[in-house]
């Protein structure tokens, strides 16, 4: 009888996998996997092999539009995204790039202080440290100021979280709630499934956001000599709209209750920067994001330089570096020389040197490097996403898209100091060190 009800998931399982769109390695994998280990593999796919919720409240809502005064290669791209049904890009915001730690905890404590009305704040990790304690302390003052306080953190990312702080939060007047809660499965949650991104909206005008989780690794009160390179920005203007429809979809995940998409009153902003806020995850219709970057390396005819933790991409990302890399283009990836997570550090490499010999310049920083941004020519990816398909198909993620001149050329001065100091070409590897590498990359489509 196990045997039959053990044959029916299986068949089961195969069927829901085929019908997803993945990659043809994760396919091949998962198919392998059920097929040699079923009694392992069955359980472990109905905890990690879906990738799509269906919820009633989306991270954006459809809305159509036209591209407006943008460049051809621009509004092409911005055509793509309207075709999935995302905002447009907006115009008249002001952004600001916030790459130092000290610059991006004082933005953020300024944010919160100045919150006249609501402060709605979607992380993934909340340290359990004098960074999240005086985060939550700015956020519980002005909850009992009678501010709408809201937050969501990720169960899994935020395990160690500062729990007797947020239980002063709550005791203020803050609503606090756990995206997919570890005891709480099962609940139609996917523990595979993470929420990734890092926001904090302020009266539904004012954003920071970008790579930076809250916790003493990223940034905080008192100065550390080996604090994680990384990137936030502050955003004002009437891009932040699609922020906060964002936080919705993330409180209704959270099992918050729904909200209808209203109208937000949007303060005049005396900024020229166009911004167009591209969300990735199980609350977004298929893969924006992934097919916004592939198309933006296929249409680089100068410049693309990839900045980022982790890189494990999918094969389609693969092929358009390397067919950029082979067209001519200066593609320029930059990595940690050695990453908080090993694991991802052994993955990487066979891709790495594939790349290089294609003519990719690889670049290895010898600090941990958090940030994750992207620059095709005249435009630039900026927020939560890292260069892998984890985070680019699984996760909950969102990046901003700049359109500026001026804040692409921002973006591109830091990439440069960056790229002095982060020597070109991979260190020699051993055999078995390689054959270790391809063992990981062949399993890494499934995590």
């Amino acid at each position: 009888m196990l045997v039959v009800a053990i044959g029916f998931l299986v068949a089961l399982s195969v069927i829901m996998i085929l019908r997803q769109r993945r990659a043809p390695q994760a396919t091949l994998a998962w198919l392998l996997f059920l097929v040699l280990v079923p009694y392992v593999a069955v359980p472990l796919f109905a905890v990690m092999g879906f990738r799509k919720r269906q919820r009633s409240h989306s991270a954006q809502t459809l809305i159509a539009g036209k591209p407006q005064d943008l460049a051809p290669g621009a509004a092409q791209i911005e055509q793509l995204l309207l075709r999935y049904g995302l905002r447009p890009a907006s115009q008249d915001n002001r952004f600001e790039l916030l790459a130092s730690a000290d610059q991006a905890w004082s933005a953020l404590m300024h944010l919160v202080e100045t919150a006249a009305t609501s402060l709605s704040v979607t992380l993934y990790i909340l340290g359990n440290d004098a960074t999240g304690r005086a985060f939550c302390a700015a956020l519980q003052e002005r909850a009992r100021a009678g501010v709408d306080v809201r937050v969501v953190l990720d169960a899994v990312g935020s395990f160690f979280r500062p729990r007797s702080a947020l239980r002063d939060l709550r005791a203020a007047g803050a609503q606090v709630r756990l995206y997919s809660p570890l005891l709480h499965y099962p609940t139609g949650d996917h523990l595979n499934l993470r929420n990734h991104r890092k926001m904090v909206i302020a009266d539904g005008a004012r954003v920071w956001s970008g790579g930076r989780n809250v916790g003493e690794e990223y940034l905080g009160p008192d100065a550390l000599p080996d604090r994680w390179l990384d990137l936030s920005y502050l955003l004002a203007g009437p891009a932040v709209a699609a922020c906060d429809e964002i936080f919705r979809s993330d409180w209704a995940m959270a099992g918050g209750r729904q909200e209808s998409s209203t109208a937000i009153p949007v303060t005049k902003t005396s900024g020229g920067s166009k911004v167009q806020f591209v969300p990735a995850g199980p609350d977004v219709p298929e893969d924006p994001l992934h097919d916004a970057l592939i198309f933006a390396i296929h249409s680089a005819y100068s410049r693309l330089w990839v900045v980022t933790p982790y890189f494990l991409p999918t094969p389609s990302l693969s092929e358009a570096l390397a067919i950029a890399a082979r067209r001519g283009v200066d593609v320029r990836i930059v990595v940690p020389a050695r990453s908080n997570q090993v694991f991802a550090d052994l993955a990487r490499g066979a891709s790495l040197r594939e790349l290089v010999q294609c003519g990719c310049h690889v670049h290895l920083h010898p600090a941990m490097i958090h940030a994750k941004a992207i620059i095709a020519d005249d435009l630039a990816f900026l927020g939560s996403a890292n260069f892998d398909a984890r985070s680019l198909l699984l996760n909950f993620e969102v990046m901003s898209l700049l359109y500026s001149p001026h804040d692409v050329a921002v973006l591109r001065s830091w990439m440069h100091e960056l790229l002095a100091s982060a020597p070109e070409g991979l260190p020699p590897t051993s055999v078995a060190r390689r054959s270790f590498e391809v063992i990981f990359r062949l399993v890494s489509p499934i995590l």
